[in-house]
């Protein structure tokens, strides 16, 4: 075990135990991601160049001359099982939100180097054809996904549909986008090369738990009597909570960038919960001042999984959804364009000269340089 997650207990449950273990999957990114830098030469044979500092950040960025291209593909992982387990329960599509979820998985991360995104495409995995036939949650999911590539103003490019018997389990769909944006002008480009101490850390809200720790939810039902109707608050089942849609967070980048404000840097809060929060390669300490309020859903997980605050917030977003890191006289604004656009948003910390940790001092948390292996 890594030296951040907590000692277990026989009752709690990490989201290792859940079957996703990340000290196993990171060495495969690390040799792809080796693999794929030694392709970086082939552009140029285009006349084009890589931006070398996108390598290992949330988007890939190609400099084309007059602006830069961004690309990413992101898959939208477990969470339409909890939508299958609840239409069974409740008799209701929730693919229009599992859709949204699959968008913003790629959209959020697109945004974060400075682009806008302008195409995004779909890979809807059918267990078999007879998924489409189900004409209720397919034209749910159509309809989803349309609403939220307007949310983002993006064009809807194409898709693939395959319908993958014995990969895919009969009756299941395995989700996925890719988003292609433009960082233009190219000043909008966002690889942390202007991070600095002195610099804010603005935390947007976000709506639960999105789309990731979807695994150690679903095994938390086990645990439940009432599994996903469980009540967690009045008139709010376990199930309705976690498929809450992802946030999208395009509008706020976008409106942003219309009011002069360019972050130094940017972090979606997925996969290792607040750990992202020291994903800029360099040396500073993230001093943490105010936390966000913990979405009703996450705070039972946290308390059914029977994890201390450490393992939740290097687990779970805990109601943050992403992180800008802006200068210190562009903060305020940039709260207040988030809260005008119905985001949730405060000035949570500051960065500063130090170690490489992050400090969440109202929990009195401490993640060290070793608690994010990336790169």
């Amino acid at each position: 075990m890594s030296s951040h997650h907590a000692p277990s207990s026989p009752g709690t449950l990490s989201y290792e135990q859940a079957g996703v273990n990340y000290d196993l999957i990171d060495p495969l990114k690390v040799s792809a991601q080796r693999a794929a830098a030694a392709t970086a030469g082939h552009l140029a044979g285009h006349g084009f160049t890589e931006v070398a500092a996108s390598r290992g950040e949330s988007a890939y960025v190609v400099d084309v001359g007059p602006f830069y291209i961004a690309s990413i593909v992101e898959c939208l992982g477990s969470k339409a099982l909890v939508a299958d387990e609840m239409a069974a329960l409740t008799g209701r599509s929730w693919y229009a939100g599992i859709a949204q979820d699959t968008i913003a998985m790629a959209v959020n991360d697109l945004i974060t180097v400075g682009a806008t995104p302008l195409v995004v495409q779909a890979y809807w995995a059918a267990g078999g054809s007879d998924w489409f036939g189900d004409a209720t949650r397919a034209q749910a999911l159509v309809a989803g996904w349309k609403a939220a590539c307007d949310t983002c103003g993006v064009a809807w490019g194409g898709g693939e549909t395959p319908a993958l018997a014995g990969i895919v389990e009969g009756g299941r769909i395995d989700l996925a986008a890719s988003c292609t944006g433009l960082v233009n002008p190219k000043q909008r480009l966002s690889v942390g090369d202007r991070l600095a101490a002195g610099d804010a850390i603005v935390l947007l809200d976000s709506s639960g738990i999105h789309a990731n720790g979807l695994s150690l939810a679903r095994k938390l039902v086990e645990r439940l009597p009432q599994g996903y109707l469980t009540e967690i608050a009045p008139g709010l089942s376990y199930g309705e909570a976690l498929l809450a849609p992802t946030v999208l967070y395009s509008p706020v980048t976008e409106a942003l960038w219309a009011a002069g404000i360019v972050p130094h840097y940017n972090a979606n809060i997925t996969g290792h919960g607040w750990r992202k929060l020291l994903r800029h390669p360099g040396t500073f300490t993230y001093r943490i001042h105010t936390v966000p309020p913990v979405p009703p859903v996450l705070r039972f997980i946290q308390q059914q999984a029977q994890q201390d605050d450490q393992e939740a917030y290097s687990t779970l977003n805990m109601g943050a959804g992403f992180a800008l890191f802006v200068a210190p006289g562009d903060a305020e604004r940039t709260v207040a364009i988030a809260q005008g656009l119905g985001i949730g948003a405060r000035v949570a910390g500051t960065v500063e000269a130090g170690p490489k940790q992050l400090l969440i001092e109202p929990l009195g948390l401490r993640f060290g340089d070793d608690a994010l292996q990336l790169r």
